[in-house]
């Protein structure tokens, strides 16, 4: 949930004026709704949300589909609960498990809200909803690949979905959901890929955990069997309150001044085995539907809003020690939390299926507990308390873990090495006197990771590189008359490179990149209202691969309406429509 009224949302605690241009939004006792099904395809004229992001691809076999949800309303914060049973008609193997949802806010006024779903402590979904208007009951659709999870669905169990949600007479909209997972039985041209044998997860029951500081965690200890091989973990970390603009954060010596939240605007994501350092996650920067200013973000919303992806971290370097035969204790942290962030992951395991017993162990590891970010304060403060100039963030971590176990089919070495490089340099105007306020930042958070198994002659080189550019300018102007103007531009990216290689012979590649640009201005009286909001956004996604799988779509909005869809530029055959 993010805690604070629906209109602009910004990190500035002395930004009251934002926070009563909720009367502009506010529409007492809208009419209830039911889960209103959005289009397949976007559709121009629409203020839906609409993402660039294509739909999951699907085996050409008919699937079995198990319903989880049917118009569930959320107007609390208790969990609706479920059972799941997987399908009789399609017992496995499956070669695709696709879980799918559809969202309607009712029309009047809401916050965005988190939502999860959950098997047993398996997370299935995580993300945020839009926020509706007085004229406006958003409907979408959202879609992920839980093929991955398969050792879960195979044992029917209790589940659980929350969207943490208050219907009163100042915020009026229920939330609906469907959700329900499509089982594809696998065939001739459809083969089941090879999936984890366990599935572990780390969470609050069946919620997130709330990471106030650097020192909370979430984890789980495990007893897993003698043959583990390989190990991932899926984590999810989502900034919320204090921490929701984390990338626009400063040092704590500067929050009064610069008008900002603290701990500077670094944030990343740890995981230990046994309180020992095992891996590092970059935090992506969310944007919900309500930041900074929601007219920013329909009907396009940010990069992965309403559907978070999980980053994937590569444990196998540890998997002998996991698979002693001793209890382990997995956790995920993040470094400069402060108040907080949710979150979960899921411990993926792979066993080898012709041993029940293999040895091994870890042969190096030069991860440091903790990042150690520099800082840089470059600012003047004037005789009339003007504060100018830049802060700046940055934080450089190269290290490789290794190990090894020895399986049925010989020993397998796996080494896991990584660059992780994140800065963040901000801009400020800050006059505190007549309320002005110049905030931009320009943030870069790259991996690169290469991991290397060598099996006898056999060295296998996968390569991953990840990279989140982020730029926003925020500017709030006092207007003669008692008048103001806010301006703001944000362009959010996912960038991915994913490479495999055979004893130095490229085997695949793949490109992925996502991009969502938006600005708005919004005018503001004197009686604290908005008289007018003028903005346009555009939404892009690209990917490719080396087996000549190509898709493209790109989008774009002006004052809250999708003006224009062009799928396939660069890919053939284009169609426009």
């Amino acid at each position: 949930m993010q805690e604070t009224v629906t209109g602009p949302r910004f990190v500035k605690p002395l930004h009251t004026l934002s926070k009563l241009l909720l009367l502009a939004l506010t529409c007492i006792g809208a009419a209830q709704a039911q889960v209103v099904l959005a289009p397949s395809t976007p559709q121009v004229g629409s203020s839906n949300p609409v993402s660039a992001e294509p739909s999951v691809t699907r085996p050409n076999v008919k699937p079995c589909t198990v319903s989880l949800l049917t118009n569930a309303p959320f107007d609390n914060f208790n969990a609706t609960t479920f059972n799941y049973a997987p399908p009789a008609a399609c017992p496995g193997p499956w070669a695709k498990v696709i879980l799918t949802a559809d969202f309607t806010v009712s029309a009047g006024n809401q916050f965005d809200r988190s939502a999860w779903f959950y098997l047993g402590d398996v997370n299935i979904f995580f993300g945020t909803t839009a926020e509706p208007r007085n004229n406006l009951s958003p409907s979408w659709h959202i879609e992920r690949d839980v093929t991955d999870l398969t050792a879960v669905l195979k044992t029917a169990q209790p589940g659980s979905a929350t969207i943490g949600n208050i219907v009163n007479s100042t915020d009026t909209s229920t939330i609906f959901a469907n959700a329900a997972l499509e089982f594809f039985p696998a065939s001739p041209l459809a083969l089941a890929p090879a999936t984890p044998d366990i599935v572990v997860g780390l969470s609050s029951g069946s919620n997130p955990a709330a990471l106030n500081t650097t020192a909370d965690q979430v984890s789980q200890t495990v007893n897993l069997p003698r043959n583990v091989e390989k190990v991932y973990l899926d984590v999810f970390a989502q900034s919320q309150i204090d921490d929701e603009f984390w990338y626009l954060c400063v040092p704590n010596d500067q929050t009064g001044p610069l008008e900002s939240c603290g701990n500077t605007a670094f944030r990343e994501t740890e995981i230990s085995i046994d309180g020992k350092p095992a891996g590092v996650a970059p935090v992506y920067p969310f944007i919900f539907t309500g930041g900074i200013d929601p007219f920013l973000w329909e009907p396009l919303p940010g990069v992965q809003t309403l559907d978070f992806k999980p980053y994937r971290v590569d444990l196998t370097p540890f998997a002998g020690v996991l698979g002693d035969g001793n209890q382990h204790t997995v956790a995920v942290s993040v470094f400069n939390a402060d108040s907080f962030f949710n979150a979960t992951a899921n411990l993926l395991i792979f066993t080898d299926h012709g041993s029940r017993e293999v040895s091994g162990g870890l042969i190096s590891n030069t991860l440091s507990a903790a990042p150690t970010p520099h800082v840089d304060e470059n600012l003047t403060t004037s005789s009339t308390g003007v504060v100018t100039g830049t802060v700046s963030v940055g934080s450089n971590r190269t290290f490789s873990i290794s190990g090894f176990v020895n399986t049925s089919h010989g020993r397998v070495e796996t080494t896991v090495e990584q660059k992780v490089d994140f800065l963040n340099t901000q801009t400020f105007n800050v006059n505190p006197n007549i309320g002005a306020d110049v905030q931009n930042v320009v943030q870069t958070s790259t991996v690169d990771s290469q991991t290397t198994t060598r099996q006898g002659f056999l060295l296998e080189t996968v390569s991953k590189h990840v990279s989140y550019p982020l730029t926003v300018d925020f500017s709030f102007t006092p207007n003669s008359g008692g008048t103001f103007t806010q301006a703001t531009s944000v362009n959010q990216q996912n960038q991915q490179t994913d490479t495999k290689a055979l004893n130095g012979f490229p085997l695949f590649e793949s490109n992925t990149q996502e991009q969502v640009i938006s600005k708005d201005t919004l005018s503001i009286n004197a009686a604290d209202q908005i008289t007018a909001a003028a903005g346009n956004s555009s939404a892009s996604f690209h990917s490719n691969d080396s087996l000549g799988n190509c898709f493209s779509r790109s989008l774009t909005a002006e004052n809250q309406v999708l003006t224009s869809v062009t799928d396939g530029k660069g890919c053939k055959p284009e169609k426009r429509f």
